[in-house]
């Protein structure tokens, strides 16, 4: 078994990547792939929870910029991250683990209302915690709860997980000439406006000296060499 630096980690997901190849859904290859590499990390010991957008369903900021109300528009967005997590849950209780979809918006149909201490107690138990509905408040990113989530939960660091190597200096599908960053604090990110997360994820994770890892979702194997602490991707941490 693997030794593990980090035992309970918090990985975000973005919308986008369960679309894989398209534009918009869920395409089954990708998130059975995905699914995968969180069950092998899984049996190396770590306790995983999981935070997931919903732009391959509906981005709340660009419904809000086509003339919808901004509150209405966030919470179809957080709608849309439930749907991915019932889509998860179900993809990795039928690779044998078990999984609680938690979600900030009550839906007792089909999530558990979002509680701390019970989430606490199912990571404890060895369940995997599906976080969906992003905060419960308009306005709110999906990375702002998942750094919120991470905290709450006693992630010891935060994965995001994208679809590029790490974090650039600028776009890497635009530029090939683009320089990847190892390691990163989080001042240089506010200061340069890297995109990594938004300022307030970046801000929360500063002020509770908690590591944000960025890493290449779809190469085998990157989940787990991140939780074991392996040098993959981007790390940012420190002043």
């Amino acid at each position: 078994m693997t030794r593990m630096k980090y035992e309970r980690v918090l990985l975000k997901l973005s919308g986008e990547a369960l679309a894989g190849p398209y534009n918009f859904g869920i395409d089954p290859t990708t998130i059975k792939v995905i699914s995968q590499e969180i069950v092998d990390v899984v049996e190396q010991g770590a306790e995983v929870a999981l935070v997931i957008g919903g732009g391959n369903i509906f981005r709340g900021v660009s419904g809000s910029a086509k003339g919808m109300e901004r509150s209405a528009a966030d919470y179809m967005g957080m709608m849309a991250t439930v749907m991915n997590a019932v889509a998860v849950q179900d993809n990795l209780e039928k690779l044998g683990l078990s999984t609680r979809v938690m979600s900030a918006i009550t839906m007792r149909e089909v999530a558990e209302p979002y509680i701390r201490r019970r989430a606490i107690r199912h990571l404890e138990k060895g369940r995997v915690v599906i976080c969906a509905a992003g905060t419960g408040n308009p306005y709110f990113t999906t990375d702002t709860a998942a750094a919120l989530r991470a905290m709450e939960l006693g992630a010891q660091a935060l994965l995001k997980a994208t679809r590029v190597a790490g974090v650039y200096d600028k776009d890497p599908e635009q530029f090939p000439e683009a320089h990847l960053y190892k390691t990163l604090t989080y001042i240089q990110v506010l200061q340069e406006k890297l995109r990594v997360m938004d300022s307030a994820a970046i801000s929360l994770c500063m002020d509770n000296d908690l590591p944000i890892i960025v890493f290449d979702l779809f190469e085998k194997g990157n989940i787990q060499r991140v939780t074991a602490g392996e040098a993959v991707g981007t790390l940012v941490q420190g002043g």
